[in-house]
C-alpha cells in the first residue's frame, strides 16, 4: 500500500495527514500511560509482517478519518494488577491530548481494546 493510499485530505484546508502520523502520535502517548505494557498487533499487523517481513509502524493502532474527526482503536497489553478502567480513561485522555496538540484535528472516539495481561518480570537480584 502506497503512502498516498493512507493519506487523507482535510476538506477545509486541503492539508493531507497520513494515518501513520496519527498512529505514531497515539503510540507515543499510549506507551507513556501508566499501566500499559505495550501495544498488540491485530490481523492487519500479522498480514503486514507476513507480506513485508517486518512489523507495521502503526502496530496496535487503527485510524479512521471522517469529516467530523478522527476515530482510533488502540489495542493494548496491560500490566498484571492494573485497574483497567482507570488505565483506559488515562489512555484515552493522553492519546486525545497528544493527537489534538500535534495535529490540530478533532478526536471523536478512542476505543481501547485490552488484548492481554502481562506479568511484570521479576527484578533481577544483585
Amino acid at each position: 500500500m502506497d503512502d498516498f493510499d493512507r493519506a487523507h485530505y482535510d476538506n477545509v484546508e486541503g492539508e493531507k495527514i497520513s494515518d501513520d502520523v496519527f498512529s505514531v502520535c497515539a503510540i507515543n502517548a499510549a506507551l507513556r500511560t501508566k499501566g500499559v505494557a505495550g501495544l498488540a498487533g491485530g490481523l492487519q499487523n500479522t498480514i503486514t509482517r507476513t507480506i513485508k517481513g517486518r512489523d507495521s509502524i502503526s502496530k496496535g493502532i487503527k485510524v479512521s478519518q471522517t469529516d467530523k474527526g478522527i476515530i482510533l482503536d488502540v489495542y493494548v497489553l496491560v500490566w498484571y494488577g492494573v485497574k483497567i478502567p482507570a488505565m483506559a480513561w488515562d489512555l484515552q485522555r493522553n492519546v486525545k491530548k497528544e493527537l489534538e496538540m500535534m495535529t490540530e484535528r478533532t478526536v471523536m472516539e478512542i476505543n481501547i481494546h485490552v488484548q492481554g495481561v502481562v506479568k511484570k518480570p521479576e527484578e533481577q537480584r544483585s
